[in-house]
C-alpha cells in the first residue's frame, strides 16, 4: 500500500470513528454530517468524497477480506464449512477495536430505521456475491447455490437480530454455532 493509500485509509477510518462516536452519543438521526466533519477535522466536502451519503458512514464493507478468505479455504470443504472458516478467519484478523467498530456498525444497520433500506441493499448484494463465490468455488451454476446461500444468509441475519436484542452476545461465536447446524447441506456438494 502506498503512502497516499495509507493516508486515505486513515482519513476514512478517522471519519467513521468520529461518526460512530457521535451516533452513540446523540443518535443517528440527530447527528449531522457537518458535526461529523467537524469532529473528524475535515470539511463536509472531504467527508462526502469518502462517504457519498450519511448512511455510507455505517456500511461495513468486509467483502474483499471475506472473498480472499473464502477463496483460501481448502477446496474439499463444502460451502457452509468454507463460509464458516472464512468468517472465522476474517474475525481473527481484526484487532479488538476494529472488531468492536464493525459490530457497532452492524448493530446500527439493524436497529436504526433510517438505515434499513441501506441494510437491505447491503444484505442483497452480499447474498449475490456469496452465491457467485460459492458457484465459482464449486464450478456450479449460481442457481444451484440459491438454497444454501439463502440458508447461510438467513442464519447470519437471525443471529444479527438476536444480537441487536442482546448486544452482550458473542455474535461471531453464535454465527459459527448456527452455521455448524447447516453443515449437513454440505453433503450435497462434496460427494
Amino acid at each position: 500500500m502506498t503512502l497516499r493509500e495509507r493516508k486515505k485509509a486513515q482519513t476514512r477510518a478517522l471519519i467513521q470513528r468520529a461518526a460512530l462516536r457521535l451516533f452513540r452519543e446523540h443518535g443517528y438521526a440527530a447527528t449531522t454530517v457537518e458535526q461529523i466533519a467537524e469532529a473528524a477535522e475535515v470539511s463536509p466536502s472531504t467527508l462526502f468524497r469518502y462517504f457519498p451519503s450519511k448512511e455510507d458512514l455505517v456500511l461495513v464493507d468486509q467483502l474483499p477480506a471475506f472473498t480472499a478468505a473464502l477463496r483460501a479455504a481448502p477446496p474439499e470443504l463444502g460451502p457452509v464449512a468454507a463460509v464458516r472458516q472464512a468468517i472465522r478467519s476474517v474475525t481473527a484478523e481484526q484487532d479488538p477495536d476494529h472488531l468492536a467498530e464493525s459490530v457497532e456498525r452492524e448493530l446500527l444497520m439493524i436497529t436504526v430505521p433510517e438505515l434499513w433500506s441501506a441494510s437491505l441493499r447491503n444484505i442483497t448484494s452480499a447474498s449475490t456475491s456469496l452465491r457467485t463465490l460459492l458457484a465459482e468455488r464449486l464450478s456450479r451454476d449460481p442457481v444451484d447455490l440459491r438454497a444454501v446461500t439463502g440458508a447461510i444468509m438467513g442464519v447470519i441475519s437471525a443471529v444479527w437480530f438476536d444480537w441487536a436484542d442482546d448486544p452482550t452476545l458473542d455474535g461471531a461465536a453464535e454465527v459459527d454455532r448456527a452455521l455448524a447446524d447447516l453443515e449437513v447441506l454440505d453433503e450435497r456438494f462434496t460427494k
